[in-house]
């Protein structure tokens, strides 16, 4: 994880939201392209949000900081998408996890595992991969999403 020497704060005016902070998507995929997992954490009531964002989705605030998050952690709730959208058509069925990293920030994201390997508790790491390298239908995004990394979980042993 890299360590900000002064963390940045959430935008306090519209102007301030630019397409390389952390607090937009674009922002955010291009620091976890670099290996960064960002989270945003409220300094009014500790919320952790992943992605970051520039106001607290549970009271408002816009007094949010950004910080590395580990890359472990363990599923919470899972599921299998038999259909899932045509991007991800030949790669079905798509196992799905909701995963508590190992700082209390929660993720969801596919997860390289069948369904049947997958428990509730079981310990995962995240991947970052190009999306050619997962077998994503490239056609299928949007344009200013084609840089974007993917992101995976493996069951770590």
């Amino acid at each position: 994880m890299a360590e900000h020497a002064t963390p940045p704060t959430g935008p306090l005016a519209p102007e301030d939201v630019t397409a390389d902070s952390p607090f937009t998507l674009p922002g955010f995929f291009d620091a976890l392209a670099d290996g960064d997992l960002l989270a945003g954490r409220c300094t009014e009531c500790d919320t952790l949000l992943l992605p970051p964002r520039p106001a607290c989705q549970d009271c408002g605030s816009r007094a949010v900081t950004i910080e590395s998050q580990p890359h472990t952690g363990e599923v919470v709730t899972y599921t299998a998408v038999e259909r899932p959208p045509s991007a991800f058509a030949d790669i079905a069925p798509v196992t799905v996890a909701v995963v508590e990293l190992d700082s209390g920030a929660q993720l969801t994201g596919r997860v390289t595992a069948p369904l049947e390997e997958l428990d509730i508790g079981a310990a995962v790491e995240l991947r970052v991969r190009d999306p050619d390298e997962v077998g994503i239908d490239p056609s299928a995004h949007l344009s200013y999403e084609a840089d974007w990394p993917i992101h995976e979980f493996e069951l770590r042993e």
